[in-house]
C-alpha cells in the first residue's frame, strides 16, 4: 500500500501550475476562500488540497458567474455536507457493528422448550 504525499507549492508554482495571477489567489486568501500555511520567513505554501479548492473556486466564478461571496457560502456548505457525510458513516459502521453483535448473540442463546405445559380450560358463563 502507498502512502501519497502531500505536495506544497509556492504562489508562483501554483500561478503557473494552474494558469492564475499570484495576485487572484492573494484576493481569495484575503477573501478567507483559501489559506495556504506559512513557511517561517512567511512564504505562502499551497497543499494539494488548496488547488482542489483553488480550481473549485474558478469553475464557480468563472464557468457559473458565482461571485467570491457566494463561493464563500457554496465553500462552507460543501465542507459541511463533508463532515455531516463522514458522521452518518460512522454512525453507520456502529450500526451494522451493534447489528452484527446482536446476531451472534441471539445465535448463542439456546431455545429451551417447555417441560411442564399446564393445560387451562376458561368456561363463559
Amino acid at each position: 500500500m502507498s502512502v501519497k504525499k502531500e505536495g506544497f507549492y509556492t504562489i508562483g508554482m501554483v500561478a503557473e501550475i494552474l494558469n492564475i495571477h499570484p495576485h487572484t489567489l492573494r484576493e481569495y486568501e484575503r477573501e478567507g476562500l483559501i489559506k495556504p500555511s506559512r513557511t517561517s520567513g512567511n512564504i505562502r505554501l499551497y497543499s494539494d488540497s488548496d488547488l482542489e479548492d483553488v480550481k473549485f473556486i474558478r469553475e464557480m466564478t468563472q464557468g457559473l458567474g458565482v461571485n467570491l461571496a457566494g463561493v464563500d457560502i457554496i465553500m462552507r456548505m460543501k465542507r459541511q455536507i463533508e463532515e455531516l457525510h463522514g458522521i452518518i458513516e460512522n454512525l453507520e459502521k456502529t450500526l451494522r457493528k451493534k447489528i452484527e453483535e446482536e446476531y451472534q448473540r441471539k445465535g448463542s442463546l439456546s431455545v429451551k422448550k417447555p417441560t411442564n405445559i399446564v393445560s387451562i380450560k376458561i368456561e363463559k358463563e
